[in-house]
């Protein structure tokens, strides 16, 4: 599954038909009865703050992890999801946009001690990230992201990701986050948090992560009618099995 947790663009032609729409039907009708309603923000749950651990539903009373369980590489796998998250003004009225795409590839290497996450690399296939305009897509595809020169969107993790104690299986713990991330040929670095889950077979990892289009070159349009914020976000939720 890359100024994607408000992101990756509204829109300069699907802003105009989408804003026309919106200014004959009216912004609080369009948002409500002719826009699509944005997706869910990625979520395992129930989580805790960075470091500790929360039981979520099924989980409570079950065992504790063998951290042997979860050491050495995982990969991502089919129900992986990536994109974006923007928000776009309407004459005053807030409309939220979400694409995704689960074209989504990567890697994930946890240490001998099968508490820390030492190496992590993600890959998203841009161009096939869609909403509910064909237009924002092209516009999104072919100008703001240009992904026919950068078809990939990357992060790699530049900090490891160290748990205080095997969770329990199926429970959501809640940790912070640091790498390299790389949107349209741009790299920042981003810390963001990560909710993560496993049963010792499969692992489960949601997040968002919060960039300014202008950081990565990414001029959100103005249309006058319609404006796109000029931040939003990168999302994703991804299972992972060992590689």
């Amino acid at each position: 599954m890359q100024k994607s947790h408000k992101i990756l663009i509204g829109v300069a032609a699907g802003v105009l038909v989408l804003g026309t729409a919106g200014a004959i039907a009216g912004p609080a009708i369009y948002r409500d009865l002719i826009a699509a309603p944005a997706a869910e923000a990625p979520s395992l749950g129930d989580s805790a703050s960075p470091g500790e651990s929360a039981q979520s539903g099924d989980a409570a009373g079950t065992a504790r992890l063998d951290p042997a369980q979860l050491a050495g590489d995982w990969a991502v796998s089919d129900g992986s999801e990536a994109g974006y998250r923007v928000d776009e003004v309407l004459n005053g009225t807030n409309v939220t946009v979400t694409g995704r795409t689960p074209e989504v590839s990567g890697t994930f290497t946890i240490g001998e001690d099968g508490l820390t996450l030492g190496a992590a690399r993600l890959a998203v296939d841009v161009a096939s990230i869609t909403t509910d305009s064909g237009s924002r897509d092209a516009y999104f595809r072919d100008q703001a992201v240009r992904a026919g020169e950068f078809p990939e969107a990357t992060f790699t993790l530049t900090e490891p990701v160290t748990l205080a104690e095997a969770p329990n299986a199926g429970e959501t713990v809640r940790a912070s986050a640091t790498g390299e991330l790389t949107l349209a040929g741009e790299t920042q670095t981003v810390t963001f948090d990560v909710e993560l889950r496993s049963d010792g077979t499969t692992a489960e990892l949601a997040g968002s992560i919060p960039i300014t289009f202008a950081d990565y070159g990414i001029e959100a349009p103005s249309l006058g009618f319609v404006e796109v914020e000029p931040d939003g976000l990168v999302e994703f939720q991804l299972t992972a099995k060992r590689a």
